[in-house]
């Protein structure tokens, strides 16, 4: 399903060409920082995408981890705009929305709707099982993403690189 394009969805109204410093943060108890293919998905999209990753980690899935490794990246000026990595199911262990909304972050319902219809095409009524969405904490933007590549490369290549720069840019003003 590709976007429709009109002139207001041009590259200029979207943000032109500024690159971004990027956080990301995948969180999980089973992976490692070395056995990370979705974490280093991101960050690959990321960077390919024209910006730059400023930090990157894995935490347990702990609303405590999540915060207290979030919290000083988004205070860093050259960190404007982040992305975590799992934690997004429905299971007891799925924190990291939780700790979004514990750091005050304020969602924006749109990213988590569109996802879940792009993600339907992919996977079907599973879609409506994932918690991905987009928080607004400390003024930057938090895209919460789903632990599975194919999450990974749906949000980011679909959603993410397109809007981040508009996106960022708005939230500055």
């Amino acid at each position: 399903m590709n976007a429709p394009q009109s002139p207001a969805a041009s590259r200029h109204h979207l943000g032109g060409d500024r690159s971004l410093g990027f956080a990301v943060l995948s969180v999980s108890d089973t992976h490692t920082e070395e056995d990370d293919p979705s974490g280093h998905l991101a960050r690959d999209l990321i960077a390919n995408g024209g910006h730059t990753v400023r930090h990157y980690a894995l935490v347990a899935n702990s609303i405590a981890d999540v915060r207290e490794k979030l919290e000083p990246w988004l205070a860093e000026r050259t960190v404007e705009c982040a992305v975590t990595v799992g934690g997004t199911g429905v299971s007891s262990r799925d924190l990291t929305v939780n700790a979004l909304e514990a750091m005050g972050g304020r969602k924006l319902d749109g990213f988590g709707e569109i996802y879940r219809s792009l993600s339907f095409g992919e996977v079907g009524p599973l879609a409506l099982i994932s918690r991905a969405t987009l928080f607004v904490v400390a003024g930057k933007p938090i895209f919460a993403l789903p632990g599975s590549e194919r999450a990974v490369r749906t949000a980011v290549e679909k959603l993410i690189l397109p809007v981040s720069i508009h996106l960022v840019e708005e939230l500055e003003r």
